[in-house]
């Protein structure tokens, strides 16, 4: 391997770090779980390629722009400060140029899915690029972020059958309470920040305790979404078995993280939310395979 190889795979491996790519878990199995159901089975392969295009473009998109957005907070954040950006792994020019290289590959994506995709993408990139500044003015920041993700149900729905329907709003708003839900759980690790730099969150405003209190009565709402939805697409046992062990899943997040003692919270963040995502994928698809008798 040459030293130019080399160095661009580093450059490659720092920006996949910067923008967290495994976190990609989160909503990419709820959009190919809203895939699978809008098509009753499996998608046309190429309708499947290119929405995973646009997830990875718009989510690409979304973490390099929230880089930029916070770089100043970034640097004054102990937790946060070794990131590419702020440590001068990366400059300010590559990152812009990936982002904007991001979005016009998730653009590109629902250009060759159809119309409707193409016609509500900027709409995508504005809630998903403006949730960056929403911790400035709103402790809604964290529904704000879970919409960010909940998009991803209705736009796999819409790169499907080129329609939004009721199904796959249920299937956003339930992952919008879930995201919003574990956002406050992640958001304690900077409450001593928060504070000194007047940036807004709940655990902030509410104190620790009332803010865990707010994640929980979330996640009991998305518990009662994916309920409503197994309901409106009428899924069967194997669903619901896979629903009571998302609630299982949420409720052990919850235990981890304490009013008085946060050191669990990255656990919760991505170990509990990964079986979350994940578990519900495999147990709503084999639902469908169970009803289709191909299982």
């Amino acid at each position: 391997m040459t030293v130019a190889a080399s160095k661009a795979l580093s450059k490659i491996a720092v920006i996949l770090e910067m923008i967290k790519f495994e976190h990609t878990v989160f909503a990419l199995p709820f959009a190919l779980t809203s895939a699978m159901l809008a098509a009753n089975g499996m998608p046309d392969i190429r309708v499947l390629g290119w929405i995973l295009v646009a997830m990875v473009g718009a989510r690409s998109t979304a973490m390099a722009f929230n880089r930029i957005a916070d770089l100043h907070y970034d640097r004054l954040n102990p937790r946060t400060a070794n990131r590419a950006l702020p440590a001068g792994i990366l400059s300010m020019a590559q990152v812009s140029i990936f982002t904007g290289f991001s979005a016009l590959v998730f653009m590109f994506a629902a250009w060759n899915l159809n119309k409707l995709a193409l016609s509500l993408s900027p709409v995508a990139l504005l809630v998903i690029l403006g949730y960056s500044y929403t911790k400035r003015f709103t402790n809604l920041s964290h529904l704000v972020l879970g919409l960010s993700l909940g998009i991803a149900p209705v736009g796999a729905w819409i790169a499907v059958t080129g329609r939004i329907e009721l199904a796959p709003i249920i299937l956003s708003a339930a992952v919008m309470f879930w995201t919003a839900g574990f956002d406050i759980i992640y958001a304690l690790q900077d409450l001593d920040f928060d504070h000194k730099m007047g940036l807004f969150s709940i655990p902030k405003t509410l104190g620790p305790k009332n803010g865990l209190l707010v994640s929980r009565a979330f996640h009991a709402m998305t518990a009662v979404l994916l309920g409503v939805f197994g309901l409106v697409m009428g899924l069967g046992v194997v669903y619901y078995v896979g629903l009571a062990l998302v609630a299982v899943a949420l409720a052990y997040e919850q235990s981890l993280v304490k009013p008085n003692d946060f050191s669990k919270a990255n656990v919760a963040f991505f170990n509990a939310n990964g079986f979350v995502s994940i578990g519900f994928f495999v147990f709503t698809i084999a639902d469908l395979l169970v009803r289709k008798n191909l299982l």
